[in-house]
């Protein structure tokens, strides 16, 4: 659920009046930042007050909420309006919170701390890079689109051979993977940004992108550098 082509460059400005003194890339990132926040208070809410029993019935229905709210929001978050979109993905962000809240019970607390830090500064150069740069990734970000749709497939062809050594080396790619994804879609926003536009619901979609992108590096950090109870 990204940005896959440009056409978003053509569309004229629109203030809705939603954060309308902040540039897009302000917008952006500050909802993203939003986003996690909401998550992870969310997640550390429902670990120390929720038995892990009592949980296990939310899961899926989460997990399936989660998809119809990025496809929702990939698809009409022009449509809606600005308040709507911004509660989507709130809502989106609480029910990650539910399901990441599992990452309490299979981790040390430490090590999700350390993880995260990892995450936050490998994010954060890797967007500093991404706005800095003066180097096209617009054809990188599709060489890892495909990358990451064959990493998903060798994942689920991996459900059945249960190779420790492949879903390592899976890890590692999908780390890498996501790290270049961040610069990508950090130029892009920088691009929107340049462009002048301020519709917020695209400021929201632009902010749940990123945001799935630092989830994901951390959930394949954490796999890898983890310490497990």
């Amino acid at each position: 659920m990204r940005f896959e082509n440009d056409s978003y460059l053509e569309e004229s400005a629109e203030n809705t009046g939603l954060l309308a003194q902040m540039s897009f890339l302000n917008k952006a990132y500050g909802l993203m930042t939003l986003g996690l926040m909401f998550t992870a208070g969310v997640a550390h809410y429902i670990y120390m007050n929720v038995p892990p029993q009592k949980l296990v019935p939310f899961l899926m229905p989460c997990i399936i909420g989660e998809l119809v709210l990025v496809l929702v929001l990939s698809w009409a978050a022009m449509r809606l309006s600005a308040m709507v979109a911004f509660l989507g993905f709130l809502f989106y962000a609480f029910l990650n919170g539910v399901t990441m809240s599992t990452i309490f019970y299979a981790y040390q607390l430490g090590s999700v701390a350390k993880c995260f830090f990892i995450t936050a500064g490998t994010f954060g150069a890797m967007s500093l890079y991404g706005v800095v740069t003066q180097r096209d990734l617009t054809k990188m970000g599709s060489f890892l689109m495909m990358g990451l749709i064959g990493v998903v497939l060798a994942g689920l062809v991996n459900l059945f051979f249960k190779s420790t050594a492949l879903e390592f080396a899976l890890s590692i790619i999908t780390v890498l993977i996501f790290v270049g994804l961040t610069a990508h879609d950090a130029q892009k926003i920088k691009r929107m940004d340049e462009a002048g536009l301020t519709h917020n619901g695209l400021a929201v979609l632009a902010a749940l992108t990123i945001y799935l992108d630092f989830i994901n590096l951390f959930l394949y950090i954490l796999r890898l550098f983890g310490r497990r109870k």
